[in-house]
């Protein structure tokens, strides 16, 4: 069924239908008269309605069907029915083969030559049914994902290198007219590899050579998937190229090397830290990547429980001392600074930040990219910053003990620092303070807070379902809860195409937050590490990175395995 040709008064019909106030239309009609856009998309942009509320005016005024491509059961080989640039121009999805015609979904519905045109590439007639934008795009990257296409081009790489005759070993000091010779595709294999890196959310890439295979991986949501099997023999052409576009020596085999590249994919940039190690069978890569120009999640949006949020706001609201984030690398100790900078940053204020790297830019703050190589350190970088009137720091890392002292001084003379530490949990970071030399009345002087963290993987809801957990699950459960389980929601996803059979999809922080007290200060001051870590437990009571996991668990939205893993890499 084609749509009818009819003019839509869209403006009309949203807010007869309640999602559209006539005051917001009126805006909205100036705007487009003023600027030629459709009122649809203008509407959209200045967040008037959704794009699900718009496409399903539209379809209901055409008559037409409207799907929600994220609950829509889709088959890959019935959107196959047309290939990526097909589905791209006409902005349409093969939904359903039906006997007498295709089922296929359409951004715009009131293009009759596009539909003429797909009715003739297809071979029969076509009914329409609405989607939107988003999910369009969403689901034609998850369509047409590139794994196929990424072994075909090793392939390729494999024959210009001519492999046959150069024997088991290629060699890494092979002249510039050598590496000109296979650029073309290695350069389409490391295209697409980025590409789907990014289609799937990835957070890292890992190229590593093995003894009979190159292996790639994709660590998503914090766990490693392999992503491709290759020929051992492409990997020197693969890390040529790798270490032209990082600026790094090509020839230098026996060292580690560290690098950056700035790619721009879609309309993301994104920033690629490349690190070098030589390995038993060539030289493994690993790429972290940090997407540009994304929203930032603000605190209130972490998933920090509200208890936790408050006593950290008060916090990082103090006038002077120290606010330490810890936990392991990629648990998303970053955004969580990052979500307090925004809470900070007024024009009123001067904020200073040191990082490595400096993963989001933020208007209105001063940010400093540390550079080992010309010993541009963290220490350094913080003397200099207290010649630059600042009110709030953010100190990237405290590695050393350098670093941890600088930063305690400014927290002692008037400013507010906050920085990460590497530690398991909130009641030992004083103590590894402690342990990197600095003195105990520092710590116990300018210490506001810890705040721990970690990301557990989220169920996917579109194929979440009822699961019973196992008897040591359960066991486990009532161990932590000191007896009987409250009422729960156990869920476990069965896995499907839009988490790409995992069962996961996302990860949600989990908190665990210690105040200091003037009790926890003598404590501290005296340098009783041990002393400090049982009171802490006592203050925090429940309010633990476990208990949170397992909160999370019982009402359906981890699983129970998920929580156990978390409170392994915590409880010693």
């Amino acid at each position: 069924m084609k749509a009818k040709a009819r003019t839509v008064q869209l403006g009309a019909a949203l807010v007869e239908q309640g999602y559209l106030s006539a005051e917001r239309l009126n805006q909205a009609l100036a705007e487009q008269k003023r600027t030629g856009r459709m009122l649809g998309r203008v509407l959209i942009e200045n967040n008037f309605v959704s794009e699900e509320q718009v496409a399903q005016v539209i379809a209901s005024q055409l008559g037409l069907p409207y799907i929600d491509l994220r609950r829509y059961e889709l088959s890959a080989d019935t959107a196959a029915a047309l290939n990526e640039l097909q589905a791209r121009r006409f902005r349409a999805i093969v939904l359903q083969q039906r006997d007498d015609a295709c089922l296929v979904g359409m951004t715009d519905p009131a293009n009759l030559r596009a539909q003429d045109e797909l009715a003739a590439v297809l071979g029969q007639p076509i009914d329409i049914a609405v989607i939107t934008n988003t999910q369009f795009n969403e689901t034609v990257d998850r369509l047409y994902r590139r794994t196929e296409q990424i072994g075909e081009f090793a392939k390729a790489v494999e024959r210009d290198l001519d492999l046959e005759r150069e024997g088991d070993v290629v060699d890494l000091n092979q002249s510039t007219l050598g590496i000109t010779d296979v650029e073309a595709p290695v350069v389409k294999l490391l295209n697409t590899i980025f590409e789907e890196a990014a289609k799937m959310r990835a957070s890292d890439i890992h190229i590593e050579p093995q003894e009979n295979k190159l292996q790639v991986r994709f660590r998503i949501d914090g766990v490693l998937h392999p992503e491709l099997d290759a020929d051992i023999r492409i990997s020197a052409a693969l890390i040529v190229r790798l270490k032209l576009m990082a600026g790094l020596d090509i020839s230098e085999k026996r060292m580690p090397q560290d690098g950056r590249i700035a790619l721009r994919t879609g309309s993301s940039r994104i920033d690629v830290r490349v690190s070098t190690m030589p390995v038993q069978f060539g030289e493994s890569v690993v790429m972290r990547l940090l997407v540009q120009g994304g929203e930032l999640r603000s605190l209130a949006g972490s998933g920090m429980p509200p208890g936790v949020l408050a006593r950290f706001m008060k916090a990082i609201k103090a006038a002077h001392g120290i606010v330490l984030v810890t936990g392991p690398t990629g648990s998303g100790k970053s955004t969580t600074l990052y979500g307090a900078l925004q809470t900070l940053n007024q024009p009123g204020v001067k904020i200073l930040t040191c990082e490595d790297p400096v993963e989001y830019r933020i208007p209105g703050i001063n940010q400093v990219q540390v550079n080992e190589k010309i010993d541009l350190s963290f220490a350094r970088v913080l003397r200099s910053f207290l010649r630059q009137d600042p009110d709030i720091l953010l100190v990237g890392e405290i590695r050393d003990q350098e670093t941890a002292q600088i930063a305690m001084r400014a927290a002692m003379t008037g400013h507010l620092v906050l920085s990460t530490l590497h530690t398991n949990d909130a009641v030992s970071t004083p103590g590894r303070l402690l342990d990197m030399g600095v003195p105990g009345f520092q710590i116990a002087s300018t210490l506001l807070g810890v705040v721990s963290q970690r990301l557990l993987r989220l169920v996917c809801n579109y194929c979440a379902e009822p699961s019973e957990p196992t008897v040591g699950e359960l066991a486990w459960l009532r161990h932590q809860l000191g007896g009987e389980l409250p009422p729960a929601n156990f869920r476990a996803g069965k896995g499907c195409p839009r988490c790409n059979g995992l069962g996961f999809s996302g990860r949600q922080g989990i908190f665990e937050m210690l105040e200091m007290n003037r009790e926890l200060a003598d404590i501290i001051h005296g340098g009783n590490s041990r002393l400090f870590e049982q009171r802490g437990r006592e203050l925090m009571g429940q309010a633990t990175l476990v208990r949170n996991a397992i909160d999370l668990a019982l009402a359906g939205r981890t699983t129970v395995a998920e929580a156990m893993s978390i409170a392994s890499s915590v409880e010693p």
